[in-house]
């Protein structure tokens, strides 16, 4: 078992002990049909909990309201590591859907993108493109439209107040071929626009330029509480404050190495030129 985990089912082994407030270890095994010891090693982070058992748990302790919140720190405290073979069984759509509550919780994000254009900045032709490309390498359940609603959906954030996006990409996610020409096209065009907007700061890494550590996975910052780093295999969630802060520390470094304003704009004009459409 790693730190991380068996501390997180201590946590939670904990919270049962609060919802057993009134009730002795014995009684509550005795209204489970469970042995005193599986209660005590559910409490003391021995032993991990099933879904089954923290549903009896909570309506045994006449918290039944409480059963989704156990399950779903169940769900986290299993792996941080997220496979997309298990996320994207249901399709995109719901990948979509969790991902949206993280930016709605946030003030603050800050991504890298080494690779193609990042999410909240891409167009739907753009979006189905990326989307119809991971649903072929994972061959998951196509809900390709559905999961280009949802991305699309969530760009109105980047019209409101009281939240910033700062996002650095390389060059080289200006030149990736992951799409139609034409597709690819449009999408510089509207990095062009997103250059303006009061709530998003863009910098580009340009080819040429001196990096102090090598561009690498795609990541989210979300108010420097968790990261979310992209791999091909799974998605990494990451809310321990070392782990946080060696991902901040990278994107700073990648920062430092961005140009901003009219030298993106130039970049990104630099690589529309650069396509053979009108």
């Amino acid at each position: 078992m790693s730190t991380d985990f068996q501390q997180a089912r201590i946590s939670l082994g904990a919270r049962l002990r609060e919802l057993r407030a009134g009730l002795t270890g014995r009684d509550l095994a005795a209204r489970l049909g469970w042995t005193q010891s599986k209660v005590s090693k559910l409490e003391t982070g021995r032993q991990t909990a099933t879904a089954d058992d923290l549903r009896a748990w909570a309506a045994a302790t006449g918290n039944p309201d409480t059963s989704d919140e156990l399950v779903s720190r169940l769900n986290g405290l299993e792996s941080h590591v997220r496979s997309w073979r298990r996320q994207l069984r249901a399709g995109h759509r719901p990948v979509q859907d969790a991902l949206t509550v993280e930016y709605e919780r946030s003030t603050v994000l800050r991504a890298w993108e080494g690779a193609m254009v990042v999410g909240m900045l891409q167009t739907a032709d753009y979006a189905r493109s990326i989307f119809q490309l991971y649903a072929d390498l994972h061959q998951s359940p196509r809900d390709i439209d559905d999961a280009v609603r949802a991305r699309m959906h969530r760009q109105h954030l980047l019209y409101g107040s009281g939240r910033t996006f700062h996002i650095v990409m390389w060059e080289a996610a200006l030149h990736a071929r992951v799409c139609p020409t034409s597709v690819l096209a449009a999408q510089l065009d509207r990095l062009t626009g997103v250059i303006g907007l009061d709530t998003v700061r863009l910098g580009i890494v340009p080819f040429g330029a001196a990096v102090r550590v090598p561009p690498a996975n795609g990541f989210w910052l979300y108010d420097d509480r968790l990261a979310i780093v992209e791999d091909w295999h799974a998605e990494l969630w990451l809310d321990e404050a070392d782990s946080v802060s060696v991902y901040r520390r990278v994107w700073d470094l990648l920062d430092q190495a961005a140009v901003y304003g009219p030298h993106a704009h130039r970049l990104i004009g630099r690589a529309r030129a650069q396509l053979d459409v009108s």
